[in-house]
């Protein structure tokens, strides 16, 4: 589990699928056990609120997003309270992010990525550069499920999970390649 600060009343938490097994949360079960889901929330928070020493009180507003092939991510933000609070109230929002964004140590790994996924006829992809890195962004249009396991199972050995979301790398990022990024890869460094 890593967790980040964002402000005063703000942070994120980022749980691997590995993370999410570890404390009983596969994908499939969530809905399925409600109070257990609840108990592992709260364990979460408290774990949470230790270290990044927040005293969580009043209503939180949680919102939870699937990301594809990474895991799940969970912005928790606390909204104004009465000092004399007491109580913890979670509102949850759950939603799933079908799109693909890693993250890249070089653009060395990048153009090598892109040459192996050219046996996956994929060309899409948008390249951004943000806080020193390089990201790598495939939208919801992703090609069929069995060619997309194969381009994550690559993403995975050449890339890493970020907590970073699409939304901070569109609005913060430097744009380097924003259509067919693994075609114009492979057509400037081949």
């Amino acid at each position: 589990m890593r967790l980040e600060r964002i402000s005063d009343n703000k942070f994120k938490i980022f749980l691997t699928f590995d993370d999410l097994i570890e404390r009983g949360l596969a994908d499939d079960l969530m809905l399925e056990n409600l109070p257990g889901m609840q108990i592992l929330f709260h364990d979460m928070m408290i774990e949470a609120s230790d270290e990044l020493d927040m005293d969580l009180s009043g209503i939180l507003t949680v919102q939870i997003y699937m990301i594809q092939a990474q895991g799940m991510l969970i912005i928790v933000t606390q909204e104004d309270l009465d000092e004399e609070d007491d109580y913890i109230e979670m509102q949850v929002t759950l939603s799933e992010r079908k799109s693909l964004l890693y993250l890249f140590a070089d653009f060395e790994d990048i153009i090598q990525f892109a040459k192996a996924v050219e046996s996956l006829k994929i060309d899409s992809g948008s390249i951004y550069f943000y806080q020193d890195h390089y990201y790598l962004y495939f939208s919801e249009n992703l090609p069929e499920e069995h060619i997309k396991e194969d381009l994550i199972a690559l993403l995975s050995e050449y890339a890493s999970a970020t907590v970073v979301t699409p939304d901070q790398i569109f609005e913060y990022g430097k744009p380097i390649m924003e259509n067919k990024a693994m075609l114009q890869i492979r057509n400037f460094f081949s």
